[in-house]
């Protein structure tokens, strides 16, 4: 360790045998001169911020040795050869002596300790690059995990379109029954009408119009046009649900109502339900809510799906809503045969399902999970083997840095 005094105005008043092994200067010479004319290199703002710090504030005033150039270069090894120290840490601190402010300089070798240090920082470098492959290998995961995912709403999309088609497929059937019923119709009523201009009398006109059956036709069309009308509103409606129920690829958060959006998926999963349960809404007062609606109703499907695969006859579902407390929340609660408290903890792990081989890929909660995370909700479930299970979806009413609060 080099020792340098100084007095108030920074003149040289001693230094110790460090200082001169290592500077090549001579102190009797050095002796009450200013500190930056023997060491013209000292002459830098930083030494005058060290100095104010020490003289107007007290204080000790510190450089660490990463820091270059050096305040003061010693050019010179232990041993006098030639050997620039470039690892150098500083003190400059305020002192009396006989009444007056003087002012120490300390000059640390810290060569060593850079060594040790260099290992450290060797080490270091070891663990992050261990860390970057780390991280890599959290990219490739969080990869396959969004593929999977993607895998499990294509999946239910199959499941989705199978169900609509069968949907649709009901209306279009009688429509297309009632316009070959109603073709026969219209070339009779036809007849009738080119008859006008060729029978000799009205009592044969009105003959003809008896063999035609004219009145029963008459009914029957409006009873096929009416049911036609209702088989293209039930398939209008369908193609409705699906418009709204889908966006698959938006991800933006905007405010939306989440009723419309469980009615449309309601329409949608129909033929999952309608031959499983009663479906019972109860829907409470609830506010717009900050989401992406189309992610909102995936999750809300995947419970309806879920909650329909657990009734093993016939039972029912209900389907709640209500909000609490800058919350909005989602329920649906069956009374299937409930969970196995034992494995209640795995069911929103990524594969792990208790239905049959070929019935669920074990990847609708886990996606919906993930979903309601993505929006800083929670889920909760209970259940009771036996007697059903309930799910309830909590979602902030705002999302986090709109100004508003969440909890």
């Amino acid at each position: 360790m080099g020792v340098i005094l100084l007095d108030r105005d920074l003149h040289i008043l001693h230094w110790n045998t460090f200082i001169t092994q290592r500077s090549g200067k001579d102190l009797a010479s050095a002796i009450g001169q200013p500190l930056v004319t023997v060491f013209p290199e000292a002459d830098t703002p930083r030494l005058a911020a060290m100095v104010d710090k020490a003289r107007d504030q007290g204080l000790h005033a510190y450089t660490h040795w990463r820091e270059d150039p050096y305040l003061i270069q010693l050019p010179y090894g232990p041993q006098g050869q030639v050997n620039p120290l470039r690892l150098q840490s500083t003190l400059l601190f305020p002192f009396e002596s006989d009444g007056q402010r003087c002012f120490g300089l300390l000059l640390y070798d810290t060569t060593e300790f850079a060594r040790s240090n260099d290992q450290l920082a060797a080490a270091l470098n070891a663990l992050g690059s261990k860390q970057q492959e780390q991280e890599q290998l959290i990219r490739k995961l969080e990869k396959a995990n969004a593929q999977l995912l993607q895998s499990e709403k294509l999946a239910a999309i199959g499941q989705l379109a199978a169900g609509v088609a069968h949907e649709i497929n009901n209306p279009i059937g009688y429509v297309f029954s009632n316009l070959k019923t109603l073709s026969g119709y219209v070339n009779d009523l036809l007849r009738l009408v080119d008859a006008v201009d060729g029978v000799g009398s009205l009592e044969e006109l009105q003959q003809l119009k008896r063999s035609l059956e004219y009145d029963y036709i008459r009914n029957d069309v409006e009873a096929l046009i009416h049911e036609s009308g209702d088989g293209i509103e039930r398939v209008k409606k369908i193609i409705s649900a699906l418009k709204d129920f889908s966006h698959i690829e938006e991800e933006e958060f905007h405010l939306a109502d989440l009723h419309p959006g469980l009615d449309s998926t309601l329409n949608l999963v129909n033929n999952e339900l309608k031959y499983k349960a009663e479906v019972i809404r109860e829907y409470g007062d609830l506010p717009q809510v900050e989401c992406i609606p189309s992610q909102i109703n995936q999750v809300a499907m995947n419970l309806l799906i879920n909650a329909a695969h657990a009734i093993e006859t016939f039972g029912r579902i209900t389907l709640r809503s209500g909000h609490q407390d800058g919350w909005a929340w989602i329920e649906v609660e069956d009374n299937g045969k409930g969970i196995d408290p034992s494995i209640l903890h795995r069911i929103y792990e990524p594969f792990f399902t208790t239905k049959p081989v070929g019935r669920g890929t074990g990847l609708g909660l886990a996606l919906s999970y993930n979903i309601v995370q993505k929006h800083g909700g929670r889920i909760e479930v209970s259940s009771r083997p036996g007697q059903g299970t309930r799910f309830r979806v909590w979602l902030p009413l705002r999302q986090p840095g709109c100004g508003e609060p969440t909890a």
